[in-house]
């Protein structure tokens, strides 16, 4: 994966995790990095995390640690050229994300791939509170009878609950904030692509500083032990 990069994986590393960690721009990454002796391009940085962050991400959720059954859901707006795009998140009781869709729309489909794909990687809830939102309310119902129906084993399982309340939707929205801060100082993105691949990496450090990575929650390793673990499978 690093293998016949000018910099070495220290340098790219550490410009990938402040990038994806700390309210910096690309070009503050550049003058910080000249300070320490390092020229480089603010584009090649950039480069860098668009090309990093998704593979880190990927190594992370399948060292991700289990999480419970009872979730909190809910979407928010994020701009990509100009453009208001939707990013789907979901968290459990202990306040842990339990997965995330980005979608250029926000329609009955992407909340169903997002309702999917939760119930594919961490298996079905036992309640989901939502808000008002009619949309994700039919895509749960809608994604819970067809796991139930794929359900081979010999006990039927009872359909999930749906609870939908604003306030006690509260959970998630403080939970989105710490994404917020980091996206604002962005000010949009130029593609949707390099939203997604951003995005992912912004989601892995903030699960990483929940210490939702296997064994990391009793030992107490720092965000930098963590994502060197990670790059170390490359």
């Amino acid at each position: 994966m690093f293998k016949g990069r000018h910099f070495e994986q220290s340098v790219i590393l550490l410009c990938v995790r402040w990038y994806l960690s700390y309210g910096l721009s690309l070009r503050d990454l550049k003058e910080m990095m000249a300070e320490g002796g390092i020229s480089v391009d603010h584009s090649t940085i950039h480069r860098w995390v668009v090309h990093f962050a998704p593979p880190l991400a990927d190594r992370f959720n399948r060292r991700k640690r289990a999480i419970t059954g009872k979730r909190h859901a809910d979407d928010n707006y994020i701009k990509v050229r100009g453009r208001w795009t939707y990013l789907y998140r979901a968290i459990d009781s202990n306040g842990d994300t339990v997965e995330f869709f980005f979608s250029e729309k926000r329609n009955p489909p992407a909340a169903k791939c997002f309702f999917r794909k939760a119930f594919a990687r961490h298996g079905r809830s036992e309640r989901i509170v939502i808000d008002g939102s009619q949309t994700n309310r039919e895509a749960i119902i809608s994604c819970d009878t067809t796991s139930r129906l794929q359900d081979r084993s010999c006990r039927r399982p009872e359909s999930l609950c749906i609870r939908q309340s604003q306030y006690l939707n509260n959970r998630i929205e403080q939970d989105h904030r710490r994404i917020k801060r980091r996206v604002r100082p962005m000010l949009g993105f130029k593609s949707f692509k390099s939203a997604i691949a951003t995005l992912s990496g912004i989601e892995m450090i903030h699960m990483l500083r929940k210490r939702q990575l296997q064994d990391a929650y009793a030992a107490n390793p720092s965000i930098s032990d963590q994502v060197e673990s990670l790059a170390a499978a490359f």
